[in-house]
């Protein structure tokens, strides 16, 4: 049993398996969500659970932040009954979240007045890897704050490379990342959507090209939930709204011509603006489908 005391904030699609995995690892996970159904879901695991993230903070060596967006997370920490002022000097904020280095940088030097250090390590891999702790973990922080954090890491993950020593390192590799996610999920969804406007059966033509050059984990894993007919939402099209989103400011930021990265957002954002925002991001396929 690890001696580490880990707060938890964020328990959606991958959050709640990773907390789930940290707790079977023998952490002692102190848990807040919105959603009471997927609090209790960890609490039958054995995780502690608090009334709001002040109250996961409390006690915490390393509090986790796993939520959707950059305004939820600041919230968290900064909001009314937000985890900032409970936790204690020489805790760290474990930022798993993609939310952009600018809000990541933001948050390390608020928090640095308080003596709260952050780790910049945003996951990769979706939910099923999530669930068995094999997760891309992009970490990023001081030799000494990483160190405290890896026991949590080598549970999480499969593998967790550190890519820089700042703040925002990993969120600059994590968007690295979701630019090809993001272009290779629509890929896949024009490619299908394809072989059916050339009367080729979906089905078919996903297998076959699925085994050659033309593969790809997206193909494989979203691929085969554009051809079911109510996929289970392991990643909602509104993340990659977000996330394209993040990807494109960040290019423009450093004088780069995201191409690809804009034409997918804009079908991520067709697919929203026809109420499939909530829906699984492999319902991006949908926006081919409709006049």
């Amino acid at each position: 049993m690890t001696a580490l005391r880990v707060g938890w904030v964020g328990l959606g699609a991958m959050g709640g398996p990773m907390a789930r995995v940290a707790v079977a690892a023998g952490f002692e996970v102190t848990a807040f969500d919105v959603d009471a159904n997927a609090v209790a879901a960890l609490a039958e695991a054995g995780c502690r659970i608090a009334d709001s993230p002040e109250e996961a903070a409390r006690k915490a060596d390393v509090l986790v932040l796993m939520v959707a967006t950059p305004a939820q997370a600041e919230a968290v920490l900064f909001g009314e009954g937000g985890a900032a002022s409970a936790l204690r000097p020489g805790a760290i904020v474990l930022v798993m979240a993609t939310v952009g280095d600018i809000a990541v940088r933001s948050w390390a030097e608020r928090l640095a007045d308080a003596g709260v250090a952050v780790v910049d390590a945003p996951v990769s891999g979706g939910v099923a890897r999530a669930a068995a702790g094999e997760l891309l973990i992009m970490a990023a922080g001081t030799g000494a704050d990483l160190a405290r954090v890896s026991p949590l890491l080598d549970a999480l993950a499969a593998s967790a490379p550190i890519v820089g020593s700042a703040s925002g390192d990993g969120q600059r590799m994590k968007l690295v990342n979701q630019l090809l996610c993001g272009v290779h999920i629509v890929a896949a969804a024009e490619a299908l959507s394809f072989a059916e406007a050339l009367g080729l059966d979906q089905r078919a033509a996903w297998e076959v090209v699925r085994s050659g050059a033309a593969g790809s984990f997206m193909l494989d894993d979203r691929g085969r939930r554009m051809l079911d007919e109510d996929p289970p939402v392991r990643s909602a099209v509104d993340i990659f709204v977000k996330d394209m989103g993040l990807v494109v400011e960040a290019a423009e930021a450093a004088g780069h011509e995201p191409s690809l990265a804009r034409a997918a957002r804009a079908v991520y954002e067709a697919a929203h603006d026809r109420g499939l925002g909530r829906s699984d991001d492999s319902a991006v396929i949908q926006t081919y489908r409709m006049p």
